[in-house]
């Protein structure tokens, strides 16, 4: 089940490019699974992550790996995931970073 969830979710994220935001809906095991793929986990310990009912879980997927960037999400602002305005303010920035790097030390975001 973890590996044709996730094949299809990475499937999309190639046909859609990197700049594609899309929905995922399923059953929250699915969702768990995939999430737990993300993270590097193994699926018998997907039981582990916490998935409400209508909550959001995103995820960038990059050439180099995953990057899990909200869980369970279930009211905040989701504006910041817009990837136009996150482009428009990396060109303003004079960070080198590329998209399949983490920031050291955690940053925010």
């Amino acid at each position: 089940m973890q590996h044709r969830a996730v094949s299809a979710v990475r499937d999309w994220n190639l046909t859609l490019g990197d700049s594609a935001i899309y929905a995922v809906v399923s059953h929250g095991d699915v969702i768990k699974a995939i999430v737990a793929d993300a993270l590097g986990m193994h699926l018998d310990q997907f039981q582990r992550i916490q998935i409400d009912p209508c909550s959001i879980s995103v995820i960038r997927y990059t050439a180099t790996r995953p990057f899990v960037l909200r869980t369970n999400d279930s009211g905040s602002d989701l504006s910041n995931l817009n990837p136009h305005a996150q482009k428009a303010k990396r060109k303003r920035s004079s960070s080198k970073l590329s998209s399949s790097d983490a920031v050291i030390g955690g940053g925010a975001g």
